[in-house]
């Protein structure tokens, strides 16, 4: 079994990846056409309004919402004392005023997304500051001794080179003088490509877009310790061989192409976990289960013993209990992409030993997390408040709405998600079974995006598997409920 590995799976309108380490699935990330994230992304934006009693400013980007600027986002309001509220908005932007802006957040329910005048540009080894003369080096990378060699690499390189910041990233351990010269030299090329267009873009028009999901997974996940990534697409795995043979050569052989009949995000139950991850309730082995509720302002995680009754006393059932919570919280949190504020509540524990080897769990857990996070101590109730930086939206967000049914009390699978699950059922019938025709039987709702948006898609699966499909609409059906079958 490989110990750690990415897989790919690419579908009409809709690209996925799994990280799974030693067989069990740690990240999803999704990304459809309909709605590419915008985070990375770099606008001409126009102030539309400015707020002074929030020290705010609302950016239209030529988006459906307008973006929200926060004045410590403002690339020259860094006052010499770091008192960034001292600044007056009103002194930095004004209604009509043109800025190059940046994505740090996505839009999130009603929110529009979250905005950046320090502009930043990743590559493998370095992110790039145009905006800032500092040397900064990730918290990731132990070695004192490797962090002064990597400062005084980059101090030696940025010398003679343009104005700009440089932070050093994970990956940049280890690598040598001609790499990171590289990687600043193509850096500083998108940055002279980003302000020409810049001048010559009207206000709310796109100037920079990231890269798609699987450029950004080679550029951002791909290090020594993966072992291989694998794709079920010939096409991306052309486009990803490319990518990284021109910046990570040496990593470059371990992407491969998936060709099994079974498909790929049913290897180790990818898509069962999934199914799982949009659930309230996960049982620990123990017998004990977690309880998971979001909202908008939090999300709280509830630890209980369930059937779990122990050996020795309460005390150790309750600590044993609470300390296998600690690794599926960890994984539930990177699984679900839950971010903001997050409140743990362990069952209550008398013993201080317990709670300090609890916590340290904890954070032991979460060390292999790449989003950042912060985590207090664990109050007199047995509950840990901690934050976990939010930049995409929650996988129960990407696949659900709130349902109408319920008054948003619960979540219902989109017609869209319905859609893509039946163009995967199609291909895997497909490459399993032999027939002359297909029959959809779905809710009315998914029939009707089939039909209309979905229509160009439809149209290419029917080409692809060389059978027709006809669809079948069904009143009775549930909205997540569809079935396929064989002439």
């Amino acid at each position: 079994m490989w110990a750690k590995e990415i897989l790919v799976n690419v579908s009409p309108r809709e690209i996925r990846a799994a990280v799974v380490e030693n067989g069990v699935v740690q990240e999803v990330y999704i990304e459809r056409a309909s709605r590419r994230g915008l985070i990375g992304n770099i606008y001409k934006g126009k102030v539309s309004r400015v707020l002074p009693g929030m020290q705010a400013a609302f950016i239209d980007l030529g988006l459906q919402r307008t973006g929200f600027l926060h004045v410590s986002d403002i690339a020259n309001s860094r006052q010499d004392n770091g008192d960034v509220e001292a600044e007056d908005i009103r002194r930095l932007v004004s209604e009509g005023q043109e800025l190059l802006v940046q994505v740090l957040k996505d839009p999130l329910g009603s929110k529009g997304a979250r905005m950046t005048t320090f502009v930043t540009f990743p590559s493998r080894y370095l992110v790039y500051m145009p905006r800032s003369n500092t040397i900064g080096i990730s918290s990731r990378i132990e070695s004192e001794e490797e962090k002064l060699r990597l400062r005084g690499l980059l101090e030696t390189m940025t010398d003679d080179q343009k104005k700009g910041g440089f932070i050093v990233r994970t990956a940049a351990e280890g690598a040598d003088f001609d790499a990171l010269r590289a990687d600043m030299m193509y850096l500083h090329r998108l940055w002279d490509v980003v302000e020409k267009k810049y001048a010559r873009s009207a206000a709310g028009e796109i100037v920079h877009a990231d890269l798609g999901l699987p450029l950004r997974i080679l550029r951002d996940l791909l290090g020594d310790d993966m072992e291989r990534i694998r794709v079920d697409c010939a096409v991306s795995l052309v486009e990803m061989k490319e990518f990284a043979t021109t910046f990570i050569p040496e990593l470059a052989p371990r992407i491969e192409e998936y060709a099994d009949e079974r498909p790929i995000f049913e290897l180790h139950s990818i898509e069962d976990e999934i199914q799982r991850a949009l659930g309230r309730t996960v049982p620990l082995k123990s017998g004990g289960y977690l309880v998971i509720d979001q909202t908008e302002a939090m999300t709280t995680i509830d630890v209980n013993t369930g059937g779990y009754v122990g050996h020795r006393n309460l005390e150790e059932t309750i600590y044993r209990t609470n300390l296998e919570a600690t690794v599926a919280i960890a994984r539930q949190l990177r699984l679900r992409n839950l971010g903001g504020i997050i409140i743990l509540d362990f069952i209550d524990m008398d013993e201080t030993e317990h709670r300090s080897q609890v916590l340290q769990s904890l954070e032991k857990s979460l060390a292999r997390d790449h989003a950042r996070n912060n985590i207090s101590t664990i109050s007199e109730l047995g509950l840990v408040e901690m934050t976990r930086k939010r930049i995409r939206e929650s996988l129960e967000h990407v696949l659900c709405y709130s349902c109408p049914s319920c008054d948003g009390r619960g979540f219902l699978k989109t017609p869209e998600t319905i859609c893509y699950e039946i163009f995967r059922e199609i291909l895997r019938q497909n490459r399993q079974f032999d027939f002359q025709e297909l029959l959809v039987l779905a809710c009315p709702e998914v029939i009707e995006l089939l039909v209309d948006e979905e229509s160009a898609s439809l149209a290419e699966l029917e080409e692809q598997t060389g059978k027709p499909i006809r669809l079948q609409s069904e009143s009775l059906f549930a909205q997540d409920q569809f079935d396929v079958v064989l002439m």
